[in-house]
């Protein structure tokens, strides 16, 4: 689970990160306004304009810090979903690598602007992600700390295939958990797991396919679910112990489904 990292300045928000790590989190919406006063609502969050190549867009802010992305949806037919950007030092040879391992490349590669390239791809079994190769945006300033993401994974029928997957695009190192029944797969770069893989089975929604889930940080995961049915979205897993700490998963009033987690630190 990621660490509440506060960076200690500005030029933080420009570090070049690792092949492969999640670096931002974006949401296309259908109501942006009503959206935006959703998750201000919820997490805090304040905004500023973004690039605006797929439409509008806004970055969330948190204490000055950038946290997420919240866009327009163009088609009212696709899904509302979270979709976790993957950190890429060439975006157009990630592109073409997904393309060569079996993936679909749906969007770009593009240019965003002054902040960087990008492209919208999915996994051979349908997980969509973004590919980021910053420029003046690196992306999150901030990670860890309530009203932030602070942990993404993959949520699929079985690990083994899709996560050859991702180790060819980004040289994951891929831990195994040890519980036996359990298909479970921590993604780690420079020896820090930055993402994990869950082998679901039959269990995996059949309105959603698999997907990439975002772990977003609370103080109090109960009060913060209970504040999402209040402002109109809906509680789909009740609070219950996790892997890494007390969690909920929730959706939005527009159905975007994130995990809300009170992570266990280590002592």
């Amino acid at each position: 689970m990621t660490e509440a990292r506060w960076p200690d300045d500005r030029r933080a928000q420009s570090a070049r990160r690792t092949p492969g790590t999640p670096c931002w989190v974006s949401l296309m919406a259908h109501d942006v306004a009503a959206t935006q006063e959703f998750y201000a609502e919820l997490f805090g969050w304040t905004y500023r304009p973004g690039p605006q190549q797929l439409g509008p867009y806004v970055r969330a802010m948190l204490d000055g810090y950038e946290v997420a992305g919240i866009g327009q949806l163009p088609d009212r037919q696709l899904p509302i979903t979270w979709t976790p950007y993957l950190a890429s030092d060439d975006a157009d040879a990630t592109a073409e690598s997904v393309r060569h391992c079996g993936g679909t490349v749906g969007v770009g590669p593009l240019v965003a602007g002054k902040a960087g390239r990008m492209a919208i791809a999915s996994d051979p079994a349908g997980a969509v992600f973004g590919i980021w190769q910053a420029a003046a945006h690196a992306g999150a300033g901030v990670a860890g700390v309530p009203g932030t993401p602070t942990w993404t994974e993959l949520l699929t029928r079985e690990t083994v295939e899709v996560a050859k997957f991702y180790q060819t695009l980004f040289g994951y190192h891929e831990k195994a958990a040890t519980r036996p029944n359990l298909d479970y797969l921590t993604l780690s770069l420079d020896g820090r797991p930055v993402a994990s893989v869950r082998g679901v089975g039959q269990a995996l929604p059949r309105d959603r396919g698999a997907h990439w889930m975002t772990y977003f940080e609370t103080l109090n995961v109960d009060a913060s679910a209970a504040r999402v049915v209040e402002l109109g979205g809906h509680v789909i897993s009740p609070a219950e112990p996790g892997r890494y700490g007390r969690i909920a998963t929730v959706a939005d009033p527009e159905g975007a489904v994130f995990t809300l987690i009170r992570s266990e630190r280590p002592s």
